[in-house]
């Protein structure tokens, strides 16, 4: 591993104890800031937010015992990236890629269709914007960040082979120098260039740009969502059709079909979804720099619990993509209610 040599762990590991407690004091000061965009690179390199803490938390285990032995030959902040890729880079080896369903290379399905759930696959992750998020003031930066780790970014960083995902990623994303990735990768700086132009080929089919990211926070986006969650508490299929975009995306997983079109969209919902009038509340949240809401189902109680956790993409003005991720475990990670009271007031706020 580049970032972390050998040599330089033998050499720590050989130091007086004194001096290394007195190195070691420091590390928490001058990397605990940089725990929120490690967990976001980590993300964008595994497709998983559960996987993303882990290696994060590798990633600080290992500067740790190698921080004596760092000479400062590049910022804190660089030496991190350069650990947390490596070991990313490790993690992957002999594992798949993590799609979603429209991912999978097959055509859109009837929403008449039985759907099929595959346990099998390993499923893109959403992540939630407080452990992603950026810390940074400038709004340039917050937007720039927001697109590098919207769903649709990261879903199409996974059709990529791991080291041309990390290339593309400390290029792209964090603009570093194609020297500084060749040493970081343990490589040359003409296999980074050519590992880059082929990333860049396999991104362009996914349409991934930054000008598709817009305000959320806009009054009329608020007002689009509020009205969305309403449309869902009445089941009100008009409704949920008229403010989705005509070539709308829907895909659920763990099921492997997705469905496009506003109309089929519609249709799926209603002869699909078990819930009728007054039985689906959401809660607002966010994910990815996006929209997003969890979806309860009513009980013979009365009270609801987690059904789905869905992911908004919105594009003038109307919603074009929705991952719905049923994974009740979801919830909790991103801080929702385990169940609602039979009384939950339906709202966006």
């Amino acid at each position: 591993m580049t970032e972390v040599r050998e040599t330089e762990l033998r050499d720590t590991e050989l130091r007086e104890p004194e001096t290394r407690e007195r190195r070691t004091e420091d590390f928490p000061s001058l990397t605990d800031t940089y725990r929120r965009e490690l967990t976001a690179h980590c993300y964008r390199m595994t497709g998983s937010i559960h996987d993303a803490e882990d290696l994060v938390q590798e990633t600080y285990i290992r500067a740790w015992r190698a921080y004596a032995a760092f000479e400062g030959r590049s910022s804190v902040r660089t030496w991190l990236y350069r650990i947390a890729t490596n070991v990313c880079l490790t993690s992957l080896e002999g594992k798949d890629r993590r799609p979603l369903p429209t991912g999978l290379g097959a055509p859109a399905s009837e929403p008449g269709e039985q759907v099929v759930a595959s346990n099998e696959i390993s499923w893109l992750e959403p992540a939630p914007d407080p452990l992603v998020g950026t810390d940074e003031s400038d709004p340039a930066a917050i937007v720039a960040q927001r697109d590098t780790i919207r769903l649709a970014f990261v879903a199409a960083l996974q059709h990529l082979p791991a080291r041309q995902r990390a290339v593309l990623i400390l290029r792209d994303v964090l603009r570093w120098r194609a020297a500084e990735v060749a040493e970081a990768l343990d490589t040359t700086e003409a296999a980074v260039n050519s590992a880059l132009q082929r990333a860049h080929a396999q991104i362009a089919k996914a349409h991934v740009t930054a000008d598709t990211v817009e305000d959320d926070l806009a009054e009329d986006r608020r007002e689009l969502l509020d009205r969305y969650v309403q449309a869902f508490w009445d089941k009100d299929i008009n409704a949920i059709v008229s403010m989705l975009k005509a070539d709308a995306i829907w895909e659920m997983p763990p099921f492997t079909g997705w469905y496009s079109g506003a109309d089929a969209i519609g249709r799926l919902i209603d002869s699909q979804c078990p819930g009728g009038v007054h039985d689906m509340p959401m809660v607002a949240t966010t994910a990815n720099g996006q929209p997003a809401f969890g979806l309860y189902m009513r009980q013979d109680d009365g009270t609801f619990t987690p059904f789905h956790l869905q992911v908004l993409t919105i594009e003038g003005g109307k919603v074009s993509h929705v991952a719905a991720f049923f994974d009740e475990k979801l919830f909790e990670k991103f801080g929702l209610p385990a169940r609602l009271p039979a009384d939950h007031p339906v709202s966006f706020g």
